[in-house]
């Protein structure tokens, strides 16, 4: 499955096929907020929180791939990410982009 942020695939004529996408909503346990908690008064990376956020964007993307091929895609374009406060330690990350097939 080819995942591009463009319009367009250069030298494929593509056909549109729909809206896909992918969420997820990922959060930390206790412990590791309490850590990255005391992180945040004296700055710095708050490493867990971005590998959380690594993790939640892969499940993300996979989940919007498995609706692409279930429309029989063959790549999907005009991806996009955006993400979301839920609650003090939890986030939603969703991917969506337009599923094509190539003509």
């Amino acid at each position: 499955m080819i995942i591009v942020n463009t319009e367009t695939i250069s030298g494929k004529n593509l056909q549109t096929l729909g809206l896909v996408s992918g969420n997820t909503v990922q959060s930390k346990n206790a412990f590791k907020d309490i850590g990255a908690g005391f992180k945040s008064m004296v700055g710095g990376e708050l490493v867990s929180y971005t590998k959380m956020l690594a993790e939640a964007r892969e499940v993300a993307i996979s989940r919007m791939i498995r609706n692409a091929e279930a429309m029989g895609a063959d790549a999907i374009v005009n991806v996009r990410f955006s993400s979301a406060s839920i609650m003090d330690g939890a986030a939603e990350i969703l991917a969506c982009g337009t599923a094509v097939k190539f003509v």
